[in-house]
């Protein structure tokens, strides 16, 4: 109608104008007229924005949890030697078992490592899945994934991350005994369909309080690895 209104009217003035000046003018009015109709776009994203109402707290000072203390643990819990490539940690299949993607998380694309734990550190990866989860849940939040971003890594794949530049990759680590993990707090996979979204920094959030429960627990050593955004996590005897 309202476009039917415009045209009448420009029928009035077409023995005056130009064939470029009506065209602009036409163009003019309909921009006016979609203003007022269109929706504040911004409003309806903030309308759906939802957030886990959980206390936050310093990653820094609750996951210290170094470099010795967590090799310690693993080489007490994890494999009795550091496989030296990827075909002989594939042949370690009565010490250690395949980890893959699942309902709470995602197994990343492992470029240096490759997805084997040792049964104690699959089990728990698969309890701070639950524990993520269920947090969301209770909550009445969407349902997210999270990405594990690095598992066991060989002698050969410390080799290549050492010559990458890569400052965490110390010869004695231990992602090398199948008992560690680290899992990314920049990255979270939406799986239900809904409008609702949650923000990545709250969704860090929920990761850190499992993680904490946990650690409190005595079942994990979680260090806080800001410079690679994640968080390094070995499993405990």
């Amino acid at each position: 109608m309202v476009l039917s209104g415009v045209s009448k009217y420009l029928k009035g003035l077409t023995r005056y104008l130009s064939l470029s000046v009506r065209a602009a003018l036409v163009v003019a009015l309909i921009g006016l007229v979609s203003c007022g109709k269109s929706p504040d776009k911004q409003n309806i994203v903030e309308d759906n924005l939802v957030a886990y109402p959980g206390r936050t707290f310093s990653y820094k000072a609750k996951f210290c949890d170094n470099q010795p203390r967590q090799l310690k643990a693993a080489q007490a819990l994890g494999l009795s030697a550091p496989p030296r490539n990827r075909a002989e940690a594939q042949k370690m299949y009565r010490q250690l078992q395949p980890v893959r993607t699942s309902d709470n998380y995602i197994i990343d694309s492992l470029t240096h490592s490759v997805p084997y734990l040792v049964p104690a550190a699959a089990r728990e990866l698969n309890i701070i899945g639950e524990g993520f989860a269920d947090i969301l849940q209770r909550n009445g939040l969407p349902h997210y994934r999270f990405r594990v971003s690095s598992i066991l890594r060989t002698q050969e794949d410390i080799r290549l991350l050492q010559k990458s530049g890569n400052i965490n990759a110390v010869s004695t680590s231990c992602h090398c005994y199948g008992t560690t993990f680290d899992i990314t707090y920049t990255h979270f996979d939406k799986v239900t369909a809904t409008r609702d979204y949650m923000t990545q920094d709250n969704l860090k959030l929920v990761l850190g309080q499992v993680l904490l429960n946990e650690q409190r627990a005595g079942r994990i050593y979680v260090k806080y690895e800001w410079q690679q955004a994640c968080f390094h996590i070995t499993c405990r005897p």
